[in-house]
């Protein structure tokens, strides 16, 4: 994907910030759960044409910066 996107008259840049907590923000990303998920989301932002710029995969929660 192209860093800015552009119309006739307009250009923009499209980054989401994207957070996953499990129910009642148990801690159940462990090790082996935590690298699969890491996998899982670089290949759907290979898939989607998207790059993934910063992710922190937390005991309770996951963080995502996606361009």
């Amino acid at each position: 994907m192209d860093e800015n996107e552009s119309l006739s008259h307009s250009k923009w840049e499209c980054k989401y910030h994207i957070i996953f907590i499990p129910k009642c923000r148990r801690k159940t990303l462990y090790k082996q759960l935590r690298l699969r998920l890491g996998e899982v989301f670089k290949r759907l932002a290979e898939y989607n044409d998207s790059r993934i710029e910063e992710e922190h995969l937390m005991l309770a929660h996951v963080l995502m910066y996606i361009c």
